[in-house]
């Protein structure tokens, strides 16, 4: 139910406005050390898809569902256009669900059909058919696979604004197991939206870990790398890479998603995994909390680390 699932910009394989990844660099050095989870974005990470391409068939798939059921054209448009920007930018501490409605139903009637029912059916089969053609990449599933042996808690922390059947279907057509993920972000149980911290410190509340103890794999480097302020380690995949702010990302580890996977294979067993994550809504009050404490650390080791 939303328009960005990573980032608007367009879909490239080098950054936008700063130098590109040195093509005579050898291979990300071995890894050095353990981490207690690592976190996943999952369009243009984990899943090879073109976003300006799924976005169009998104819209027009589920504007056509929204018509058959007696939707205005212009008013749902509308109404899409407002939950979205709201998920977006909304503080208020509710779940992104709840502002997207809010906003959807002052463009929208509510009573021109059942829209519960509408948005259940689409995400149940016609948003399965948008990706029919999406071909994987088999490094994603090795990957998974690959941390999962080495006990390592896995949580997906892709743009909150979908529930979780849509995020479920994009792991569907990247080969990827959702069983994997002991937490998967959607619109239900996020508060907030990538890249505003507040997000990623209730995903290490979920976690119950600090920032420092989590790896954050993702190719954008606002969306994914802002995880960075918190003290997370990061590792940049290159394939669909953005780089909106024109980042040297020479400056931090990064390399295809299969060179990712041989440098998962370095990684040594995970010795202290996180335990009893939760896969629910997180209290406000607790993620500032854990945001509060996370700046401080990040302040007091001198920085982020590259």
């Amino acid at each position: 139910m939303t328009t960005n699932t990573e980032s608007s910009t367009e879909t490239v394989s080098k950054p936008a406005g700063g130098p590109a990844p040195d093509a005579n660099a050898s291979a990300p050095a071995p890894a050095t050390r353990s981490y207690r989870a690592v976190c996943f974005d999952l369009d243009g990470t984990l899943l090879p898809l073109d976003l300006d391409v799924f976005l169009q068939r998104y819209f027009s798939a589920l504007g056509k569902v929204a018509v058959r059921s007696g939707a205005d054209p212009s008013a749902f448009k509308a109404g899409m256009d407002a939950g979205v920007r709201a998920m977006a930018t909304h503080d208020d501490g509710c779940p992104n669900d709840q502002a997207f409605w809010r906003h959807f139903f002052a463009e929208v009637d509510p009573g021109s059909c059942d829209w519960n029912a509408v948005f259940a059916a689409f995400y149940e089969g016609p948003f399965g058919e948008i990706g029919a053609d999406v071909v994987p990449d088999p490094a994603a599933a090795r990957v998974v696979e690959t941390l999962r042996k080495k006990g390592y808690p896995l949580a997906l922390t892709t743009m909150p604004m979908f529930p979780v059947e849509g995020v479920k279907w994009r792991l569907t057509w990247a080969g990827v197991d959702a069983d994997a993920f002991a937490r998967i972000t959607a619109y239900d149980n996020s508060t907030a939206t990538k890249p505003h911290a507040i997000y990623y410190a209730e995903n290490l509340a979920a976690l119950g870990v600090d920032g420092k103890d989590v790896l954050m794999v993702g190719n954008n480097t606002v969306e994914d790398l802002s995880f960075m302020q918190l003290g997370a380690d990061a590792f940049l995949v290159t394939d669909y890479m953005l780089n909106p702010s024109g980042m040297d990302v020479n400056e931090v580890r990064h390399g295809t998603l299969a060179e990712f996977a041989d440098w998962v294979e370095t990684l040594p067993t995970c010795e202290n995994p996180a335990v009893d994550v939760r896969r629910g809504l997180i209290a406000r009050e607790e993620s500032e909390a854990v945001l509060v404490k996370n700046e401080r650390a990040v302040l007091r080791d001198g920085g982020v680390r590259r």
